[in-house]
């Protein structure tokens, strides 16, 4: 697959060095400002905004921190920046309005929710080179997320009442686990032993046996549950309610909520910091970001961002 270079903001061009020693930095992309947010998560404050595409959604970020991987939905790309520089910015074509994003845990390969096309783009992650183009049951695909294994992708698609299962060596679909309506953001535990889908016309989060592909576990949750983050240490599983502006944590052990905290208007997708310390919400209608200490489950702060970020990606 060819790749074509894009041209950077002057506000990207003046990264410096210096943040690549600094940790941890969240990136917001803002959809309706075509911009990228950076946050240091230590001081909780927004240090600069750049722009690399003109709608970005989906984001994912290498394993070692070195590269941003951006959908964006005007090119029908996917958009992939070195860190902290800026550079050798590059365009791969996927498909019609891109969304969701995920790597691999080794950083080998990238899936693409294609949502017009009802497909996952499977890319090399170092190349671009599309491996295969796999078409899912669900209609309109958000999120392709990678099983801790790299054995799985799973599927979530906003006209549907299923995960769909793409088995990565075979490249096609394999099974559907049936779930709530309209299923949105996925989680794996670290150890890859189960997952969980929010479901936003259900109001409730889906606890999956991966060994299985079996729910079992329905949670109640609140209002169009939408974006999900696991913490680190695997003990609880974080979703966002869309139209409460709340986040709520689940006890992996009990599968029950354990605690809620307010933040914006209209949350959406999340990250963790990687000490597991800091639970960072994009609030798409509030156009900023909500840190919440998973220890205490109590709001640490807003960061104001650009308009309409649609979630975070923290190293």
């Amino acid at each position: 697959m060819k790749t074509q270079p894009i041209v950077l903001s002057a506000a990207l061009a003046m990264v410096v060095p210096a943040m690549a020693c600094a940790a941890p930095f969240a990136y917001v992309p803002n959809e309706k400002s075509g911009t990228i947010s950076v946050i240091d998560v230590a001081t909780r404050a927004a240090v600069r905004e750049f722009a690399i595409s003109e709608r970005p959604r989906g984001i994912a970020i290498d394993p070692g921190g070195k590269r941003l991987f951006v959908t964006d939905a005007p090119s029908r790309s996917l958009v992939v920046v070195t860190l902290p520089e800026g550079q050798n910015a590059q365009r791969w074509k996927v498909g019609e309005s891109p969304e969701g994003v995920s790597l691999s845990r080794d950083g080998k390969w990238a899936a693409v929710a294609v949502e017009e096309d009802n497909s996952i783009a499977l890319l090399d992650a170092t190349t671009g080179a599309e491996i295969a183009h796999i078409k899912v049951e669900g209609k309109n695909p958000e999120h392709a997320v990678f099983s801790p294994d790299g054995r799985w992708i799973y599927v979530s698609a906003e006209d549907a009442e299923q995960l769909d299962v793409i088995d990565v060596a075979a490249r096609r679909q394999v099974n559907r686990i049936a779930v709530g309506k309209r299923p949105r953001g996925i989680g794996f535990l670290p150890d890859g032993s189960r997952a969980y889908v929010a479901c936003e016309l259900a109001n409730t989060v889906f606890a999956i046996d991966t060994a299985t592909q079996t729910v079992v576990a329905r949670i109640p949750a609140g209002n169009f549950s939408n974006g999900i983050a696991v913490h680190p240490a695997g003990k609880r599983v974080f979703v966002s309610n869309g139209r409460d502006g709340t986040v709520s944590a689940i006890d992996v052990a009990t599968h029950t909520v354990v605690g809620t905290v307010a933040v914006g208007k209209r949350p959406w997708n999340m990250d963790i910091t990687p000490d597991g310390a800091t639970l960072l919400v994009a609030n798409g209608r509030s156009d900023s970001v909500t840190l919440i200490d998973t220890t205490t489950l109590q709001s640490i702060g807003d960061v104001p961002v650009g308009q309409l970020p649609w979630g975070v990606v923290v190293r």
